[in-house]
């Protein structure tokens, strides 16, 4: 007899499914448990009866408008709240002798109306990149997505002048999380345009967001590539085909060449790349150099001019009052 009745409550549940399925509890099932719900329509209609059947079906119904409701996923967590204050107040509905029939439409527009004040979810920005801004919640299936893009981004094309210096920003155009975010660069050489990763090899002296070649060479031309992590969970790749034209500029290449063998200021590598470290010029120009630690050295900077013109002026001071 056990198994009986366990076989016949899976086989009812299975044809509730199929005649109502998921979507039409929506929210409604994503929010609330079978037992809060049986509960609600206990306390309107009693433990038993076909009444009892009734009020679950019209519980459904009600809330079928809210079957494709998306949010924010952030916002989950607001919405489970709204949720639990609705199921308090058809209980106390339930507890006044009011009407099922009249209660759970008029809970179903209140909900659509807290949905409406929730914080949208974000749009996700083509082309690439894991976008976890964007990520939202869906009551279809009670399951959260993010945006349905690649992570490799299109290749940018850089093109400079044999002797030039060559700069790569990796940089994209969604918002990323703050913490735990590392960059790292990888180059196919061989004049190479390609975003297959078995051509790669790894620069482990490049750094950060902003990195550089100097000077160019042919010998430079190739993809390099920036991997954005968040740890070790990759974001987005990025590409970038490096072209390198025309002759050097007079003696120039050649006196930065003889520098560099004098300082030993890189190794002897068909590629490297630099991470930027900007002079006091480009610090001043280029805003994103103006990095917490740049900007404490400028503070520093400052602080010893400021200082060192006071002992000066100090000096000078007590030298010509000595004078007089």
């Amino acid at each position: 007899m056990a198994l009986l009745a366990l076989a016949s409550a899976v086989l009812s549940a299975l044809l509730a499914l199929a005649v109502f399925r998921v979507p039409a509890w929506a929210c409604l099932l994503c929010f609330t448990t079978y037992s809060e719900r049986l509960r609600i329509c206990q306390m309107f209609v009693g433990m038993r009866g076909p009444k009892l059947e009734e009020c679950e079906e019209a519980f459904t119904a009600a809330f079928r408008g809210l079957s494709d409701t998306e949010i924010n996923y952030d916002e989950r967590s607001h919405l489970h709240d709204a949720f639990t204050q609705m199921t308090h107040a058809l209980q106390e509905l339930a507890a006044a002798q009011g009407s099922f029939e009249v209660a759970f439409p008029d809970a179903a527009e209140k909900m659509k109306k807290v949905i409406t004040q929730l914080k949208e979810a974000q749009a996700c920005i083509p082309p690439c990149g894991l976008q976890e801004f964007a990520r939202r919640f869906l009551c279809s299936g009670c399951y959260s997505r993010v945006c349905d893009l690649p992570l490799d981004c299109p290749v940018q094309d850089v093109t400079v002048i044999r002797g030039d210096q060559a700069m790569f920003s990796c940089i994209v155009n969604f918002q990323l999380p703050k913490e735990e975010i590392t960059y790292s660069w990888k180059f196919a050489g061989g004049g190479l345009r390609t975003q297959d990763l078995s051509y790669f090899r790894d620069m482990p002296r490049a750094e950060g967001y902003l990195a550089r070649i100097r000077p160019a060479q042919l010998t430079h031309r190739g993809t390099f590539s920036c991997v954005i992590k968040q740890d070790q969970r990759p974001l987005a790749r990025l590409y970038f085909f490096l072209n390198v034209t025309g002759p050097p500029p007079r003696a120039e290449t050649e006196l930065q060449a003889s520098f560099r063998e004098v300082l030993r200021w890189a190794p002897r590598d068909a590629a490297l790349i630099e991470p930027w470290r900007p002079s006091l010029g480009e610090l001043l120009v280029r805003p994103e150099a103006l990095t917490p630690s740049n900007l404490f050295l400028l503070a520093v900077l400052g602080a010893l001019a400021s200082a060192s013109a006071t002992v000066l002026a100090w000096i000078f001071f007590r030298w010509y009052c000595s004078g007089n």
